[in-house]
């Protein structure tokens, strides 16, 4: 019976669409079951030598040249048809002991981990750029801000290390994720397993799995270790996407505190003064995509337990959140390590705003004998009366703090005189802030030896992770090949 043509422009279409990220593991899967089947002595030679053949063939063919035909069905049958017309009933070995989605199952997990290992290792690669750069920047004195508005003299290191620690965090979760995926779920039928396979280890050793998923109906169904992945990629994208927001605001003339690199702009076509940041716009919605995606997936998988539908979305949205994020994260790589960053702005910005502000009340109550709010209070009349005379933070005198404190309290507080010039001086209050984790120079060069050590421990973990799974694809395809062809072997 064919299917409706409505089910396949929609259904098997769509499923068809995601088999360039299950191709590979497919094959794989496919060459591991025959080779664990013919261990137990379950498949006759001929016909294990002459799937191998067939199986190399696909896996030699690149997913876009294989014929994956929607009106076959999704990619699973689109194969089997395609088996079944070059070596007839023979194929039919492929289903011994295995449902279609075990395959499938498989084919995700050997693509999602690759691809977790591979963001793990490039956010840690953001996090090295991102530190180099801080601590080239240790004395750039700068008015950090809260809600647009300047709060506290800082420097850009300081400033720029703020996003090394989360996407770091999200590293580490990638790569306690990658746990989870990283689980075989071979073997487990449909439900309850199969009389035909009473050991599920070794198809797990053979693809390079770390483990074995423990329960069979868990194995075949379970979606919450690919939403945890999203989430994490979701929440390392946001945090560029924060980044690339302070940025874009930083690189527009009204502020000028920071140039990208030409490579990262896009010329208007009609209006000739303006580079638009466009790469900053490219992350920031890239986010929204993400975040779309994890709502959409989370939304999908409310069904209840052993439905299909959570999971044939998975096979397409995962792989493509997971891109979305490693090319994104790469390009927030590629911003920072090239970002020009305009110490005289920031400097002479810090010089004329009342980013000290806190810095005065808190010595007011060091010094005078009043609480927190009545410095705070009298330090805030002090600041508007600078404003409207246009005096910079810097030149706020003893004489004008008296002053406030006469209007607030009826009486001055014997500031007048007293030279707050040093009190006062940005440079100063940062380096006044070498408590654990403040601006001062020592103190961020401290963090970032730290968060680049961290950085490279994780760098190497992804990639031997990487390494690991591509010496088991090669194992497996020297094995299928020495099946297929055994007389090269000799």
């Amino acid at each position: 019976m064919s299917a409706a043509p409505e089910l396949i422009e929609s259904g098997f279409h769509l499923e068809n669409a995601d088999a360039p990220f299950l191709h590979r593991g497919l094959n794989l899967a496919d060459m591991a079951h025959v080779l664990d089947l013919a261990r137990r002595g379950l498949v006759p030679p001929d016909a294990e030598r002459e799937l191998m053949r067939l199986l190399l063939e696909a896996d030699a063919t690149p997913a876009d040249q294989f014929p994956y035909d929607p009106a076959l069905g999704e990619p699973y049958n689109s194969r089997e048809a395609h088996f079944v017309s070059r070596i007839g009933d023979v194929a039919g070995w492929l289903h011994a002991g295995r449902p279609r989605r075990e395959a499938v199952r498989i084919a995700l997990r050997l693509h999602v981990r690759q691809q977790i290992a591979e963001l793990a290792a490039e956010a840690a690669r953001f996090a090295s750029v991102a530190t180099e750069r801080s601590v080239e920047h240790v004395q750039t004195v700068m008015p950090d801000q809260t809600y647009l508005q300047q709060a506290q003299p800082s420097t850009f290191g300081h400033y720029l290390l703020s996003f090394v620690y989360p996407v770091l965090r999200d590293a580490r979760r990638l790569v306690d994720e990658l746990d989870e995926v990283d689980c075989s779920p071979g073997g487990a039928g449909c439900v309850n397993g199969t009389r035909l396979l009473d050991d599920r280890q070794g198809i797990s050793d053979t693809l390079g799995f770390s483990g074995v998923i423990e329960h069979t109906r868990d194995a075949m169904w379970q979606v919450d270790g690919f939403v945890h992945v999203l989430a994490t990629a979701a929440s390392l994208v946001s945090t560029l996407s924060k980044l690339a927001e302070d940025l874009e605001i930083w690189s527009s003339a009204e502020f000028d505190f920071v140039d990208l690199a030409d490579g990262f702009t896009r010329a208007s076509v009609l209006m000739p003064q303006k580079r638009n940041p466009y790469s900053l716009s490219i992350i920031r919605g890239a986010c929204g995509v993400l975040i779309g995606r994890i709502s959409g997936f989370l939304a999908v998988s409310k069904s209840p337990s052993a439905r299909s539908d959570n999971l044939i979305y998975a096979y397409g949205e995962v792989p493509r959140a997971l891109d979305l994020a490693l090319r994104i994260t790469k390009l927030a790589t590629g911003v920072v390590g090239t970002l020009r960053v305009n110490r005289d702005r920031m400097a002479e910005e810090v010089r004329r705003g009342y980013s000290q502000a806190t810095d005065l009340a808190e010595h007011l109550v060091q010094t005078c004998d009043i609480d927190y709010r009545t410095a705070y209070l009298i330090v805030g009349k002090v600041v508007r009366a600078a404003s409207r005379e246009r005096i910079p933070g810097a030149a706020i005198t003893g004489e004008m703090v008296d002053a406030a404190a006469v209007e607030h309290l009826g009486r001055p507080l014997g500031t007048t005189g007293h030279d707050l010039s040093a009190l006062l001086d940005p440079w100063a209050i940062v380096l006044s802030r070498d408590a654990r984790g403040g601006a001062a120079p020592q103190e961020v060069t401290r963090m970032a030896s730290l968060t680049e050590e961290q950085a490279a421990t994780l760098a190497t973990t992804a990639r031997q992770r990487l390494e690991a799974f591509s010496a088991a694809d090669e194992r497996l395809l020297a094995a299928a090949r020495a099946v297929a062809f055994p007389q090269e072997e000799t």
